[in-house]
């Protein structure tokens, strides 16, 4: 507001166009003088606001108002004067453009299967033009068949309405951070992992709500940080690309090292078990069992967690929120790999000492020994949840590799000179040969179980559970 000599108050307004339009009575001409706003007028301005908005211009109007007498003025001593019977100034059309990589950042996200919304509190014609550039909106995409709306349009729909259109939105206009926060919420109820961006302290409510908030480390407010869960250091929607590349990759790791840890489970308990009740010993000595866990738990770990993400994850559709951990593939790789170990390495329970014609204790070296030589290379299988190369990059895991070779050293030192510390006995070459022999099968193995189709259900939900209770 600014106060002239003859005491009257001019207020000035700004935001945007078609709102501040609709407050105004009168325009100034190019030469200056106050014109009557009539409907023709108003068809020309909104023409105006229309044409800027298509060229993905955000469109400010600029009003004032004289005021001859204050209206009012409230406890704290500032001017309440009515927004309404303004003289329009001008219209201004800004350029936001849109960050380099942007529109490829979302074409990976749709390609990895996300469903990417735009939600603003732009225009309409803003909304979908910059949506169009970005890749959110197809060109073929029209705002009649459901794809654009405005947020009051979105908020007056009926609960079942909005659970049936909310998957066809992608672009919601003039939109409120209610309007936001009813987006997600419909979201989830449809069953979807939510994650959502925000910046300012109006889209903390969403950013609670979502299963996954951003907020943007630069310019997003305090509140908008401590209500999300991950900060974009960079305010670049390019780097939710790469969060969820990363995400991919850590859960796929995460699979990776179950499988690869319950094989060694399995087999091991099964082994010692059998051997336990049929002859009354144990192979496997608690020293080298503990070895085991050890290189296992620890070396193995670090080997399959270090994978770095490749464009490969983002070709598979999102896991959903009630998908189990242990998928069906990870079953039947694990399970094969076990049955194969158990079978071998009973077998030189049993009668490895006649086939090799060795004592009993160089015999319990041999099973000690080819155990963990098939957890080594088993270690290459559980790289690959599903292709049938497991060394497929492999040049480029510098240390992965390194891993593996540090604990085949580590077991040579075992075997060899570490005899009262781990109950073993010296094995010669060809006994060496035949447990890495033995232990190298596990590839052919994998690559002949990994042609098995599986079904996509998980296996337990074929089971007929309230049946079982019943009986």
């Amino acid at each position: 507001m600014k106060k002239v000599e003859d005491d009257t108050v001019h207020a000035h307004w700004k935001g945007a166009a078609e709102m501040i339009l609709e407050r105004c009575t009168h325009y100034y001409d190019l030469e200056g003088n106050v014109n009557s706003l009539n409907n023709f007028g108003r068809m020309k301005f909104d023409q105006i606001i229309q044409g800027m908005a298509a060229s993905s211009l955000r469109c400010i109007a600029f009003a004032h108002k004289q005021v001859l007498e204050l209206e009012d003025v409230n406890p704290i001593g500032q001017q309440k004067i009515q927004d309404n019977g303004l003289i329009l100034l001008g219209l201004v059309g800004l350029k936001d453009p849109c960050r380099p990589g942007v529109k490829t950042a979302v074409e990976d996200c749709q390609y990895a299967g996300v469903n990417v919304k735009m939600i603003t509190g732009d225009n309409v014609f803003t909304a979908t033009a910059i949506a169009t550039e970005c890749g959110i909106l197809k060109l073929n995409e029209e705002m009649d068949d459901g794809s654009v709306v405005e947020g009051v349009t979105f908020r007056n729909y009926t609960e079942e309405e909005r659970m049936e259109k909310v998957d066809k939105i992608c672009v919601m206009a003039r939109s409120s951070p209610f309007d936001k926060l009813l987006m997600v919420q419909c979201l989830k109820k449809k069953g979807h992992v939510v994650a959502v961006t925000g910046d300012g302290t109006n889209d903390s409510p969403a950013l609670k709500e979502a299963d996954i908030g951003l907020s943007m480390g630069i310019q997003g407010t305090e509140v908008a940080k401590e209500s999300s869960d991950i900060v974009i250091l960079d305010d670049n929607f390019a780097s939710l690309a790469t969060v969820l590349r990363w995400g991919r990759c850590v859960y796929n790791n995460i699979q990776k090292f179950i499988q690869f840890q319950l094989t060694v489970n399995v087999a091991a308990l099964t082994i010692n078990f059998v051997a336990a009740v049929s002859v009354g010993e144990v192979p496997l000595t608690a020293v080298q069992l503990l070895w085991v866990n050890l290189i296992m738990d620890t070396l193995g770990a670090l080997a399959l967690a270090t994978e770095k993400p490749t464009m490969e994850l983002m070709e598979k559709p999102p896991v959903g929120r009630k998908e189990p951990l242990i998928t069906n593939v990870m079953w039947r790789n694990l399970l094969a790999q076990a049955f194969y170990q158990i079978v071998v390495l009973l077998t030189l329970q049993f009668k490895g000492e006649s086939i090799f014609g060795v004592n009993e204790k160089v015999n319990d070296t041999l099973i000690f020994n080819t155990f963990v030589l098939c957890q080594v290379f088993n270690e290459f299988n559980a790289r690959k949840l599903e292709k049938k190369n497991v060394l497929e990059g492999i040049h480029r895991s510098k240390l992965f590799l390194g891993i593996i070779g540090i604990t085949i050293i580590l077991q040579v030192v075992m075997v060899e000179f570490l005899k009262k510390f781990a109950d073993t006995e010296r094995l010669n070459w060809r006994q060496w040969w035949f447990c890495i022999g033995i232990a190298a099968a596990s590839w052919p193995i994998g690559w002949l179980i990994k042609c098995i189709p599986v079904p996509e259900n998980p296996i337990f939900s074929y089971v007929n559970w309230n049946k079982l209770r019943c009986m």
